[in-house]
């Protein structure tokens, strides 16, 4: 493996089904990576399958690396020196790739059925031995693969393994010994004629010059075939980083049974995108600062000390934290901006109110918010006048209060101050025997509907002095 000058680095998702965390991971590292080592960050879209390929999520992976920051260098719409990035673009790329393997004697066509392999795979198992393909189409003469291609019998290209180990170089395992031995000659084409994954991943990384391959551990095993592909032809193999599977709190992979474990899902909840970048990059790491934007992740990641591990788990709260740091850093301007489809989503009547308003609103609620949608019933105050009922007054011992603080209300002076009419109604509640605790989870159940909350400052600035007398009259 001969020294790295530059360092390029690729995210290669499929458009088979939306982002998740596992996805955004990758993309967050590499770009990190890329960042950390004045590199280049490559984004090519692996759309080989094309039964499952969706167009639509093609476009959604663009719009999700741009929501969150993710700019890459070369790739889709930008290009670059080694387009096309859409692998259903580079099929001849493929076949040339595929013809020097045949000069060199390193791959073979085989003529096993998917029955024919089933059927040796049981009998492997039988045995106890490992099941692998067993290499029956190599034994083939020239003579009868002629035949067999003339007659047009449907075949795949497989790679002939060697029998010996290979070794790369992982950043966070430093080398790893591969013994081929225990790996089966692996598929390059399909039998329509298109080509593989293993294949495909292999051509792009080594054509676009890609230096460091950053993916998840599920493709470690991939790496032995791959690296198997780059000694054959006599190339470079790049550094290769395997990231820890990210797993729920029972130690599972991450489903769509688990919230969270699609980009929409914390998208439609109210998380921000600094907050995924930043909550992703620290998982699993030690850092002096967990609270950091993408510049200041770059400035204090250190790459040089990776540790192995199989998996990391994914902790809710522990993204709830970082993203109300975030909400709490961010701009009011730009909390605004964030918050107002949840808040026009639940309440229309919003577009009729003063953006000084509004901004006065969610400023008020700013400190509250763990998630952007919090604002929807931090808020509901405000839009729906709240309607105190007796279970409520019951379940909090509040009844035998009511009529009291009712009664001192009704003769209470609300001409004068906040601070001084707040003061002499505490005063004649106390003395009728209302405690100060209820005294002010009263107002707040008349003021909000819930017993806590707000000050009741705060409240008095919102709500305008109208409306705060009006819902204490309510009481």
């Amino acid at each position: 493996m001969s020294t790295i000058t530059s360092v390029r680095v690729r995210f290669a998702p499929s458009p088979t089904g939306i982002m998740h965390l596992g996805n955004v991971r990758a993309a967050l590292i590499n770009y990190l990576f890329a960042k950390k080592n004045q590199g280049t960050f490559v984004l090519r879209i692996e759309d080989t399958d094309q039964e499952r390929n969706v167009s639509a999520y093609t476009q959604q992976i663009l719009d999700d690396l741009e929501w969150l920051g993710l700019s890459y260098t070369e790739g889709p719409v930008l290009s670059g020196p080694y387009a096309p990035y859409f692998q259903s673009e580079r099929d001849l790329i493929y076949k040339d790739f595929l013809k020097i393997l045949e000069a060199k004697g390193s791959v073979y066509r085989c003529f096993c059925t998917l029955e024919d392999i089933e059927k040796k795979r049981q009998r492997q198992i039988v045995l106890k031995q490992p099941p692998r393909y067993d290499k029956t189409c190599l034994k083939l003469s020239a003579a009868v693969i002629a035949t067999k291609v003339a007659l047009a019998e449907p075949h795949i290209w497989r790679f002939n393994l060697p029998d010996t180990s290979i070794a790369v170089h992982d950043l966070a395992r430093g080398v790893i010994d591969f013994d081929l031995k225990n790996f089966s000659d692996f598929a390059l084409t399909r039998t329509n004629g298109t080509f593989t994954f293993m294949f495909a991943n292999f051509v792009d990384d080594l054509t676009m010059k890609i230096s460091h391959v950053i993916r998840g551990e599920d493709h470690l095993t991939n790496t032995a075939g791959q690296a198997a592909m780059y000694a054959a032809l006599d190339a470079d193999t790049p550094v290769f980083w395997h990231l820890p599977i990210i797993v729920n709190s029972e130690g599972k992979k991450l489903s769509k049974r688990d919230f969270g474990f699609s980009l929409v899902d914390l998208k439609e909840a109210g998380f921000l995108p600094e907050a995924i970048d930043n909550y992703l990059a620290v998982i699993g790491g030690s850092f002096s600062s967990e609270i950091g934007s993408l510049s200041e992740l770059v400035a204090t990641m250190n790459f040089d000390t990776m540790h192995a591990s199989g998996q990391i788990t994914y902790d809710v709260e522990k993204l709830r934290w970082i993203n109300h740091h975030w909400i709490i850093k961010i701009s009011t301007e730009s909390l605004v901006e964030r918050v107002m489809p949840f808040l026009k989503a639940a309440y229309p009547s919003i577009d009729t109110i003063a953006l000084e308003k509004i901004t006065q609103l969610i400023t008020s609620i700013k400190p509250e918010l763990r998630i952007l949608a919090d604002s929807v019933e931090k808020l509901a105050f405000y839009f729906n006048t709240p309607v105190i009922n007796h279970e409520q007054l019951e379940a909090l011992e509040l009844v035998e209060y009511r009529i009291l603080i009712h009664n001192c209300i009704k003769k209470s002076d609300i001409s004068l101050e906040l601070s001084d009419y707040i003061k002499k109604l505490q005063t004649a509640t106390q003395e009728v025997g209302v405690p100060v605790k209820k005294f002010y989870m009263l107002l707040r159940l008349a003021l909000t509907g819930k017993p806590d909350g707000l000050s009741i400052k705060d409240l008095y600035a919102v709500l305008g002095s109208e409306e705060f007398f009006a819902r204490l009259s309510e009481l």
